[in-house]
């Protein structure tokens, strides 16, 4: 624990020595040179690292956006697909407006192999590209279908 002491000497009035007492408590409080290149230094490499972080989590919520939005358009195109029956003819693409940006999505259908006896069932994937920040990212919406189905439900509508 530091104690103040005050000496007085002749001749020297009380304010000059509360004055020399106040200089000398202002240069206790200063900064060294090492102590302001020491918080340079620690600045230099925190600020990158947080600029790094904040571009990170921007990258991030952007990309969720375009996701949720090009899911959107993949169920859209994928229910409208199975719904009108498009979806068993050979690959198709286009690209569909989903707020203000535009999405290329492409539809295809793949014989499905999972059980040897079914051998109508397709699988019909939808995906959709989408960028973010320059990089290109894809989502992929995928179900079964039956190949037989039109057919079926066309002979029991008549």
């Amino acid at each position: 624990m530091k104690f103040a002491t005050h000496t007085f000497h002749k001749g020297v009035s009380r304010n000059a020595a509360e004055a020399e007492s106040s200089l000398s408590a202002r240069s206790e409080g200063a900064f060294t040179l090492a102590e302001v290149l020491a918080a340079l230094v620690f600045m230099a490499i925190l600020i990158p690292v947080a600029l790094e972080g904040l571009s990170l989590a921007s990258k991030v919520g952007e990309t969720a956006t375009r996701k949720g939005e090009a899911a959107l358009v993949a169920e859209r195109i994928l229910n409208e697909s199975i719904i009108t029956t498009n979806w068993n003819h050979s690959v198709q693409s286009g690209t569909l407006r989903q707020g203000p940006r535009e999405f290329p999505w492409t539809i295809r259908n793949d014989p499905w192999n999972q059980d040897p006896n079914q051998t109508t069932m397709r699988l019909v994937s939808v995906e959709v590209k989408y960028s973010v920040q320059g990089q290109e990212h894809a989502f992929t919406l995928t179900t079964l279908a039956d190949n037989a189905a039109p057919a079926a439900a066309s002979s029991l509508l008549k």
